[in-house]
């Protein structure tokens, strides 16, 4: 480990999508970022970042990337056994000098009809955030809604190959956050001990049918999109053997139950960063690349 005087900042899940944008933020604020992974020889990181080897799955691994690190950027990435001794490694630490951690949970205690639907994670973050409860740990929980990146997966598919979105729900409103968001909220309350035991849920500015969203899409791309609602056994039909069946109906309810109302909406990116979140138009024209058709009906990787 580099001598970083217990400064460090370790970010778990750093291959992932959030992840790492949250290295890429810290680096842009002059933390010392170190990346947890489970294969480090196998990732790519900027200069600056130190990678390291762990993995929740074996708990004593963790404790060399543990030396020196002051906080915690904690997305949990396996199975839920081992969770007690990952988080009694965490809080391995003298008393003064507690760690901080920064939970990437879920909007599961959130009042909004869409949010309190059966849905697979929902006890293994209940049973995180339990155990970091108890731990002494001073824990930051962030809870983003939807992802505006989510259309990248439901969408883009289709829109390679046509104008016309099949799915469900036309008219039911959600509130997607940019993940870029999302990163830079997790890197401030990472650096910024007011932050240590704040409980956030975190949302886009505005909610927008997804019916909205796909002519969002369309007007970043310059096509005149059209979007044919599926019934719910059309959509379990479209998906059968693509989909866990547990996803597919977590959504289908949490799309029914956010018929006749807009969708929960927060300001807590713009109370912490100071500046509005972005906008899923915003959003939409940063990642036309990613829906843009090619002569042979198939475009870039999204990125």
């Amino acid at each position: 480990m580099t001598g970083s005087g217990e400064r460090a900042i370790l970010v778990t899940g750093a291959t992932g999508g959030v992840g790492r944008l949250v290295v890429d933020e810290l680096l842009r604020a002059g933390a010392p970022v170190r990346a947890l992974t489970r294969r480090p020889e196998q990732a790519a990181f900027p200069a600056g970042v130190e990678v390291v080897a762990g993995d929740f799955a074996v708990p004593e691994s963790l404790d060399a990337a543990l030396d020196g690190v002051a906080a915690v950027f904690l997305v949990w990435t396996a199975a839920p056994t081992t969770a007690p001794d990952v988080v009694a490694r965490i809080a391995a630490h003298p008393p003064s000098r507690p760690r901080r951690v920064v939970y990437l949970s879920a909007p599961f205690r959130t009042p909004h009809p869409f949010f309190q639907q059966p849905n697979p994670m929902r006890d293994l973050h209940a049973e995180l955030e339990r155990l970091l409860a108890a731990s002494g740990l001073n824990v930051a929980v962030l809870r983003p809604g939807m992802f505006a990146a989510n259309a990248l997966h439901w969408w883009a598919p289709q829109l390679r190959n046509g104008d016309v979105v099949r799915w469900p729900y036309a008219a039911a409103e959600t509130a997607p956050i940019d993940a870029r968001d999302l990163a830079a909220v997790a890197a401030r309350v990472l650096a910024d001990a007011r932050h240590a035991r704040g409980d956030y849920v975190l949302t886009g500015p505005e909610s927008l049918s997804q019916a909205a969203q796909v002519h969002a899409i369309g007007r970043a791309i310059g096509r005149q999109l059209r979007y044919e609602e599926l019934s719910p056994d059309e959509f379990r039909r479209d998906t059968a053997g693509a989909w866990p069946g547990a996803v597919v109906e977590m959504l289908l309810a949490a799309w029914q139950a956010a018929l006749g109302r807009p969708a929960f909406v927060t300001s807590a990116v713009e109370e912490i960063l100071g500046v509005p979140a972005r906008t899923f138009e915003t959003w939409a024209a940063d990642h036309a690349a990613a829906f843009a058709r090619t002569q042979d009906g198939h475009s870039a990787p999204a990125g």
